[in-house]
């Protein structure tokens, strides 16, 4: 599974952080698209709430996008 978590720090004061995981927590919501499981922490949820989570591959990097509101952020794998 996909864990997303939102972290204090970055330019905003908050940054996004993608990492792999084999277990949901109790607490976690767990979103599911296409067999893709993307595991969110409560806390985190609050930050990404009516956010879209995208992978996009193009000529130089290949990245999560996570799309909320007016901005967009890349977060090159």
């Amino acid at each position: 599974m996909l864990r997303l978590c939102v972290e204090t720090g970055g330019c905003s004061g908050f940054q996004y952080v993608f990492d792999l995981d084999d277990k949901a927590n109790s607490d976690d919501r767990v979103f599911e698209k296409e067999g893709v499981k993307l595991v969110v922490d409560n806390i985190s949820y609050d930050f990404i709430k009516g956010a879209t989570v995208d992978y996009v591959e193009e000529l130089i990097r290949a990245a999560f996008v996570v799309s909320q509101f007016s901005f967009v952020v890349f977060l090159d794998i």
